[in-house]
């Protein structure tokens, strides 16, 4: 399988830098590595100046200190944000992920994985109605009615086995956005979502308000948003475990992590556009290696919901 690197250069005297190695999994290779390389590309926004002479794409550099970069103008906020969120994730996010995944067998855990994917099916159909894509809506809408019907509430994923084979494909009002060319803007780390974009975090919003708005009732109740809110941190905790301890072991984790959204999210926003060979549908897509130590995703973590 084609490896993508994220160079990130040994300690120099200006500037500290480590070791990464982000290997793709289903997600596009070529696309993402050009993203990877023009995020180093010296402010330049030419895609070409982040080639080496062979026309590969070339090693970045993920600076630590210095001049805040294009894509993230707020570092300086956004970095107390990531750290403040980390001493909060050691203190009690991690610790009630091990208490959620010690109580609830897995079964129970991919079931309430399972409906707070189908609560977002909704979303997904519009979205993908919005970006002409017909034949996608339809399937969408297709697994939601078996999984809330036959699937209990969606409960267990029933549309993915056969006869149906009818696979998630995550999507949202964000990915809308960006398939119509609009950029991500700067980029963000906020207490309660984490990395996102402000293209993304608007996407985000309309996506949480789609229920509420089109079906009203419980979805508009307080205690919904909180307790699946709660459910989906602890749900996202326990399944990408390892790679988000890998990413915190970084030398340079804040930067590691940046990187690495941005790469995947211009992935997707190329396949929904028909650039890449990606089929996963925007399944979280990387495995990460520090210090050629590999960080594999868990097997079944499949894709983040939204």
């Amino acid at each position: 399988m084609p490896v993508l690197a994220l160079a990130i250069q040994p300690p120099q005297p200006v500037a500290v830098v480590q070791d990464v190695a982000v290997v793709a999994s289903p997600v596009p290779v070529i696309p993402v590595a050009q993203r990877l390389a023009a995020l180093g590309a010296a402010g330049s926004g030419d895609r070409s100046a982040a080639l080496d002479a062979d026309g590969a794409p070339a090693p970045i550099t993920v600076n630590g200190r210095g001049p805040a970069p294009r894509e993230d103008p707020l570092m300086r906020v956004n970095e107390d944000s990531y750290k403040a969120v980390q001493v909060v994730d050691d203190a009690v996010v991690k610790p009630a992920s091990i208490v959620y995944r010690g109580l609830l067998p897995g079964p129970v855990r991919d079931g309430l994985h399972n409906v707070l994917q189908n609560l977002h099916e909704p979303a997904v159909f519009i979205n993908f109605l919005l970006q002409g894509k017909p034949g996608k809506a339809i399937e969408t809408l297709g697994r939601f009615a078996i999984n809330t019907t036959i699937g209990v509430a969606g409960l267990v994923d029933v549309a993915k086995r056969k006869p149906f084979d009818l696979p998630y494909r995550p999507n949202g009002f964000a990915d809308t956005l960006g398939f119509y060319g609009v950029g991500p803007g700067p980029y963000l780390y906020l207490p309660l979502i984490g990395p996102t974009t402000v293209r993304d975090l608007g996407g985000l919003l309309l996506d949480k308000a789609v229920l509420p708005l089109s079906v009203g009732g419980m979805f508009r109740n307080p205690v919904y948003a909180v307790s699946t809110g709660v459910v989906k941190s602890l749900d996202e905790r326990v399944r990408f475990d390892a790679e988000l301890t890998c990413l915190q072991h970084a030398g340079r984790p804040y930067d590691t992590e940046r990187a690495v959204y941005l790469a995947r999210r211009q992935a997707e926003i190329d396949a929904l556009k028909g650039r890449s060979n990606d089929t996963s549908g925007g399944a979280w897509p990387t495995g990460l290696e520090v210090d050629g130590k590999p960080c594999v995703q868990p097997s079944g973590a499949g894709g983040r919901t939204k």
